[in-house]
């Protein structure tokens, strides 16, 4: 049983990424390990009674949290805290503490065991993770702005000025001689191709209306508006924030226009599902391909694709299929809790 004891003793006070004390049962140190030490600066001389009040804030200390852990502890048997705690240099540290109420046979409080972890780094990579996603957010929002100011911007002032242009070169076309007509009407006929294309930019740039229709039936409709004959295929576990679903949705947009463009294709497939704690995308077809899969080379769709996938933290790729055909595959993480 002694030796027992002694390597237990052993073992708590070689501990070093833990801090493992015991205080009496007014809460003053009796014992102190040297994970303690290193977490907290003090050395056991120092430390060893004084109350454990010292590791706390003096607003905690004020609004009389530690001896309310210990009413809690020896009530209940044992608590769990996360908060600031304070160093002997005066510097703060984010710590996770369980305090353990310790009762003698006789069911008699003789005192309190505590642990304390260092959890500083931990909550600086959640709180960096949280300002990503909030700067996600206003860029997927800003770009979105962005988009909806352009389509109203060439709807409302660019189309109108053209279709003005085409009612004109009709009206003039039909007061020219026969050796003129013909002129003006191809022209008018470019003038009008013009504006096909413009009001197409217009469909492709405004804003997708996820939230009210969802992702799956937002890609659906624009496999629908597009003429491509295709499916879409969500196994998703659960539906992506608003923000990821823009930015998948927008992926899949470029891809799409892409191979309408390029592939030749007769179908297509876009494929959602739940991969790693964030969402998989696969977007494939059965054309040719496209005439430049390397993103380096200048490709701005292919760019475009895999700067918005890298923004939100995931990865983009583009393949060539050996049956036939590309593959555009990205994933994005899932940031919520």
């Amino acid at each position: 049983m002694q030796e027992s004891e002694e390597l237990f003793r052993l073992l708590v006070q070689g501990v070093r990424d833990y801090g493992i004390f015991m205080l009496d049962p007014g809460g003053h140190i009796v014992s102190w390990n040297a994970g303690a030490e290193r977490i907290k600066g003090y050395t056991a001389d120092e430390i060893i009674g004084r109350h454990f009040s010292t590791f706390y804030p003096p607003e905690d200390v004020q609004s009389g949290k530690p001896d309310w852990e210990l009413r809690v502890a020896r009530a209940e048997g044992t608590l769990e805290d996360e908060g600031w705690r304070v160093r002997k240099d005066g510097t703060r540290f984010w710590a996770n503490v369980i305090i353990t109420a310790l009762r003698g046979e006789d069911g008699e409080l003789r005192g309190f065991g505590k642990v304390t972890r260092d959890m500083t780094e931990r909550r600086r990579a959640e709180q960096q993770l949280i300002d990503r996603r909030r700067l996600l957010a206003h860029l997927v929002e800003a770009q979105e702005q962005e988009r909806q100011r352009i389509a109203w911007d060439v709807h409302d002032d660019t189309i109108q000025a053209m279709v003005a242009v085409d009612m004109r070169l009709q009206l003039l076309a039909r007061k020219l001689p026969e050796e003129h007509r013909e002129a003006v009407e191809q022209l008018d006929d470019a003038v009008r191709d013009a504006i096909g294309r413009l009001r197409n930019l217009v469909f492709r740039v405004r804003p997708p209306g996820i939230e009210r229709q969802g992702l799956t039936e937002s890609l659906v409709a624009y496999l629908s508006d597009t003429a491509m004959s295709g499916e879409v295929r969500n196994t998703l576990q659960r539906e992506p924030s608003n923000d990821a679903a823009v930015t998948i949705f927008r992926i899949c947009q470029e891809a799409l226009t892409n191979v309408r463009k390029h592939a030749r294709a007769t179908t297509v497939t876009a494929t959602l599902s739940t991969v790693d704690r964030g969402f998989l995308v696969r977007v494939t077809d059965d054309g040719v391909g496209l005439p430049d899969l390397d993103p380096n080379a200048g490709h701005f769709g292919l760019i475009e694709m895999r700067e918005r996938a890298e923004a939100a933290g995931g990865w983009c790729t583009v393949m060539r299929q050996e049956s036939g055909g590309t593959v555009v595959e990205f994933w994005l993480p899932d940031v919520r809790p």
